[in-house]
């Protein structure tokens, strides 16, 4: 069975983005305000309180393969800092959310995509994907409004559990 690692957005890029108020590459400006959904946070990974916590939203480009053509989207951080996700399971927040599965290839290529709704089959839907598929990394995406929300990689070498 495929060992896999599930991570939100990078903290150097949250933190560049809470510090600023500007979009990292593009340089537009990040809007703060109290939640109105549920997001959830790509950096944590968990939903948001919705009319309690502040959050930011801005424009994100999650493909970093060169050659790989831009998608950017809207993307939600809480506006206080919080604790990246780096884990081999789905996000516990994910679990009750409507998802789509985006299977790729090094370059950007999209090899498969699957749409979810929240139950528990979804959490071996990624693992699935690189074996069956032979993809190289899975976007997590907003079944609602099609947002990037997370990454799922293949682990050559098991998390260190701390």
């Amino acid at each position: 069975m495929t060992e896999l690692r599930f991570r939100g957005i990078p903290d150097a890029i949250a933190a560049e983005v809470r510090e600023t108020l500007r979009t990292p590459e593009y340089g537009h400006p990040a809007h703060r305000e109290v939640a109105t959904g549920y997001g959830p946070c790509r950096q944590c990974l968990r939903t948001f309180a919705i009319g309690e916590e502040e959050r930011i939203l801005f424009t994100y480009q999650p493909f970093r393969e060169t050659g790989s053509l831009p998608a950017p989207g809207p993307v939600f951080i809480h506006a206080e800092a919080c604790e990246g996700y780096d884990s081999s399971t789905l996000p516990p927040d994910f679990r009750k959310l409507p998802l789509v599965f985006e299977a790729y290839r090094n370059g950007g290529w999209l090899v498969a995509q699957e749409r979810v709704g929240p139950d528990a089959s979804s959490a071996e839907l990624p693992g699935a994907m690189f074996d069956e598929n032979g993809a190289d990394y899975v976007h997590i995406r907003n079944g609602e409004a099609g947002c990037f929300m997370a990454r799922v990689d293949r682990l050559a070498q098991p998390l260190v559990r701390r």
